[in-house]
């Protein structure tokens, strides 16, 4: 990564462009894409071909095709001899092809997808409107665009099943409509699965019949804004009327809105850790005395991370495995949570238990006496055991994160790997269902960006690490990898606007690695499509990071201990301007050829990012004690 050109063609990924977007934009990346002769133009009447089981597909298509181009589209069974779009399910299954995969097929006169169900006829739509101008994602009519794609024969297919985002509603509320417009961006990148982060020490978002206190109190904290985990404790008189919770029937709606867009749900409810706003509604499901005068966590510390994992809390956060009210409850829970999700996995958290309380509990020693367990690793092992059981009574499957896997892991459960790809691995070489969402790669809090231009994390990824994310890593067991996903912890995260900067671009490039073959890769052609993309998603108004065009800026020490500061791009083709006078730089300023020594009295540098005579990067402003400390000592 440094200078040079940025595109390449999706056609040859060997063959270079200076200045010219690839000549296909589709994310992610078709298994097979032949460019033929000729070009298709939408004509004033479109006319759609289908059959009723292809309904929700119909009606998308129509949804997507009508608003911007104005024209008029009318849908007919197969009876009829002639079509503008015909969606055809194989009346005998391609094995290529599989449940999800489509063959497109644009010529001329028509265009035809084929595939063995209406989700393979769904994706081939996704690809279908990737063809078209930029502005067939706007919202409203849009004029004077030719609505031409070119000529091309698709066959593709997804490398694995499990395609995910995780969207933690639970640190911050996110409304029904919300989580629909979350649905909306990501199945445009054939993205299939939604795992709702449902419970935490912040809110419990979900309805319980018979446990009303989980949502009359346990849904709401106070409002605070700033650096989350640094908040004040909030005062008595403080009013804690943020936050929120869907109700059974919010449920029901959205799983019926994902599923109409070949979206399953994922339903986690977070245990034994994380379990503060469940303790708060339920003192008696605490192993602390005290624990009636806790409150919903609104973003004041409660742990201390100092000495790394498991923390050291500072109020008890977990449910506890010694007390039989804790089953009770969960039983009740996962209840409901099995009967109104028909996803076949409940995910039941079980990450990052503090377990400095459980020391000290009575009760917690007696079960240990009792039940022989040498260690509280054994103690929660006990604890996932007993849930594995309620929720496969249930009829579902139990998944949790890889920490379940340091006690003895319950034989049927599935596990989500984040703390490293090693702990998947491992998972997958004792039979355990797998499903990856490494942090370095996947985890899409982090920030992708200069620190100075960012929402403040602990830790970053950028878009070319993403873009390393493979979800069959080696010395894994391939059959027992489901698939990947990525990860929006909210902790940072306010609004919706904010969820789909951090999810946009990082989304395209996971999108990407679970869909497209491991040798179709290829980061400067994906690059060029990013940038596709943006425009894209300018017409659509969903928001996105650029922090791809931004420079990266390394500091180090000399021998004799000055700052130099190194400056590099994610992408080809930028150049790169910078001051420490104060002022703001164009492309009449130095432009940054090698490493640079801080002048003796600067104060701050400057630093900015040119494609030929266009600033394209955002100006970041760096404080020189800032470029001290990532310098270290010598």
């Amino acid at each position: 990564m440094g200078s040079g050109t940025s595109n390449s063609s999706v056609i040859d990924s060997n063959t270079n462009f200076t200045s010219r977007p690839p000549e296909f934009s589709i994310i992610p990346e078709p298994v097979s894409l032949l460019k033929t002769n000729g070009s298709f133009t939408l004509p004033d009447k479109i006319v759609v071909l289908a059959t009723p089981e292809m309904k929700f597909v119909v009606d998308y298509l129509k949804e997507k095709l009508s608003i911007p181009t104005g024209k008029f589209i009318a849908e007919f069974a197969h009876t009829q001899a002639t079509g503008t779009i015909r969606l055809v399910l194989n009346p005998r299954p391609d094995a290529t092809l599989g449940n999800e995969g489509y063959h497109l097929s644009v010529t001329p006169t028509m265009i035809i997808i084929k595939a063995n169900q209406a989700a393979g006829l769904f994706y081939g739509v996704q690809s279908l409107l990737q063809l078209f101008p930029k502005e067939i994602e706007s919202k409203e009519l849009v004029e004077g665009v030719t609505w031409k794609i070119p000529c091309v024969e698709v066959t593709d297919y997804p490398r694995v099943a499990w395609r995910g985002l995780m969207f933690d509603v639970a640190r911050h509320f996110f409304t029904k409509q919300e989580v629909k417009q979350y649905i909306d961006a990501m199945v445009r990148y054939k993205f299939n699965l939604l795992h709702l982060h449902l419970t935490d020490d912040e809110g419990w978002r979900l309805e319980i019949k018979g446990l009303p206190k989980l949502t009359e109190v346990g849904a709401w904290n106070v409002k605070k804004v700033g650096d989350f985990g640094t908040f004040s404790t909030p005062g008595a008189d403080e009013p804690r009327t943020y936050g929120g919770f869907y109700t059974q029937d919010d449920v029901r709606e959205l799983i019926k809105y994902a599923k109409d867009r070949f979206v399953d749900i994922l339903p986690e409810i977070d245990v034994p850790g994380h379990s503060l706003a469940a303790v708060v509604s339920y003192p008696e499901l605490s192993c602390t005395p005290g624990a009636e005068t806790y409150r919903v966590r609104s973003g004041e510390r409660i742990m201390d991370w100092s000495k790394g994992a498991p923390p050291i809390a500072l109020v008890d956060n977990t449910l506890c495995p010694a007390n039989e009210k804790v089953y009770a409850f969960l039983d009740t829970v996962i209840t409901q949570v099995a009967a109104l999700f028909p996803f076949e996995y409940i995910h039941m958290g079980g990450d990052e238990a503090p377990i400095n309380y459980w020391q000290k509990s009575e009760a917690i020693k007696a079960l240990m006496l009792r039940e022989g367990l040498k260690d509280i690793h054994q103690v929660q092992g006990y604890f996932e055991k007993r849930v594995e059981k309620i929720v496969e009574s249930k009829g579902k499957k139990f998944m949790g994160w890889d920490e379940i896997m340091e006690s003895d892991i319950p034989t049927g459960a599935a596990v989500m790997s984040w703390r490293s790809p090693k702990f998947g691995i491992e998972a997958s070489r004792a039979k355990h269902e797998v499903v990856m969402s490494p942090q370095g790669t996947n985890y899409l809090d982090l920030m992708q960006g200069d620190v100075t231009s960012e929402s403040k994390v602990y830790n970053s990824v950028r878009l070319g690490k993403a873009y390393e994310f493979d979800p069959i890593p080696a010395g894994a067991d391939p059959k027992y990898i489901k698939g990947g996903q990525g990860n929006l912890w909210t902790e940072q995260v306010y609004n919706i606007r904010q969820a789909e900067y951090m999810t946009w671009p990082r989304g395209y490039a996971i999108a990407e690695s679970v869909w497209s073959p491991k040798e179709k890769k290829n980061w400067t052609n994906f690059t060029g499509k990013v940038e596709q993309h943006f425009h894209r998603m300018d017409i659509a108004e969903t928001k996105y990071s650029p922090a791809i065009y931004d420079p990266i800026v390394k500091a180090s020490r000399t021998a004799d201990k000055q700052v130099m500061v190194e400056l590099t791009t994610e992408i080809d083709g930028l150049d790169i301007y910078y001051s420490f006078d104060n002022s703001t730089p164009d492309r009449f300023y130095p432009k940054y050829t090698e490493k640079v020594v801080i002048p003796k009295d600067a104060n701050q540098m400057r630093v900015i990012t040119y494609r030929g005579k266009q600033a394209i990067g955002r100006l970041l402003t760096i404080a020189v004690d800032d470029l001290n400390k990532r310098a270290g000592k010598r």
